[in-house]
């Protein structure tokens, strides 16, 4: 089956209009206020629609443009999600950079990823046009979805699809415990646990075996944001203060990718259904003691992440 990033790559190649999930744009300055303020409306709306892909140095036609995609080469990942931060007041970190071959032209593309909640705009994208008047790309308080081809404010039918797409992603949670039960070995039986007994995914959890024995001792599982209360943003304070980096998001994001942090590691990263990430401090003092074994980890690992 292939993945979202896999799909929208080849609807990247084939398109030849805009739609939903395909955004082109001919040309992209990093220093005009205009395209970034552009950008980022269109970022948001796809984002808010569920995903999408945002193509850079793309005319009309989906045929590549004159634009130079080197220029974009040495993004930095953070500096778009500081971009989406300013204007929203959210850390959005779910997207992918890929440059990729069309024809004998290079594309900068853009994979966004769903938005879980939408994300409205804190502050107006406004920006000069060079004439002494003003311009704005979307105000404050509004919340952009895909409309076609457009990124406009967003109606009932568009709330009416955020809510349906998260039970959707409910129903598949609770189709697959059906299966496990459906699937169970026979002679199995369903337990109904009190609400002190949780799920943990931190390897400092006890185990627990059910019984019926009413003079077993009770254990509460560990409480994860107790042994994750730290988001992104205190990790990279931490990192500072102990270690003197300035990392930003960019590089956290590297990390987590070159050692598959949030699929390997729960005791490092938690992230409940519908919230962000939160850190440990075992994933605190992890990162200091790599920075101790090398002084350059930080950077060697952002370097190899761009690489690839």
């Amino acid at each position: 089956m292939k993945s979202f990033k896999q799909t929208l790559l080849e609807k990247a190649q084939s398109a030849k209009r805009e739609s939903k999930y395909v955004e082109f744009k001919e040309a992209f300055d990093l220093n005009a206020a205009q395209d970034w303020c552009e950008l980022i409306k269109d970022i948001v709306a796809i984002a808010n629609s569920g995903g999408g892909i945002i193509l850079l140095g793309a005319k009309n036609d989906g045929k590549p443009s004159d634009f130079d995609c080197s220029k974009l080469s040495r993004l930095d990942p953070a500096t778009i999600s500081d971009k989406v931060s300013k204007y929203t007041g959210t850390t959005f970190q779910d997207f992918e950079i890929e440059i990729f071959q069309k024809g004998r032209k290079q594309i900068f593309a853009l994979i966004i990823y769903e938005a879980r909640i939408p994300m409205p705009f804190t502050k107006p994208g406004t920006y000069g046009t060079g004439d002494g008047k003003q311009k704005s790309a979307f105000t404050q308080g509004t919340i952009y979805f895909r409309h076609g081809a457009k990124s406009e404010t967003c109606n009932s039918e568009d709330l009416k699809d955020v809510i349906e797409r998260n039970l959707e992603q409910i129903k598949k949670s609770w189709l697959g415990n059906i299966k496990k039960v459906v699937t169970a070995p026979n002679g199995s039986q369903v337990k109904i646990l009190p609400s002190s007994v949780v799920m943990s995914t931190s390897t400092a959890a006890t185990p627990i075996r059910i019984s019926n024995d009413s003079t077993a001792p009770a254990y509460q599982l560990v409480d994860p944001n107790k042994t994750h209360p730290f988001r992104q943003k205190e990790i990279i304070g931490i990192i500072h203060k102990q270690t003197g980096e300035k990392l930003n998001t960019f590089h956290i994001r590297c990390i987590k990718t070159e050692f598959k942090i949030n699929v390997s590691r729960p005791d490092f990263v938690y992230k409940s259904l519908f919230g962000t990430y939160q850190y440990s401090q075992l994933f605190a003092d992890w990162l200091v003691d790599q920075h101790k074994s090398d002084t350059s980890f930080f950077k060697k690992v952002r370097e190899k992440y761009l690489k690839k």
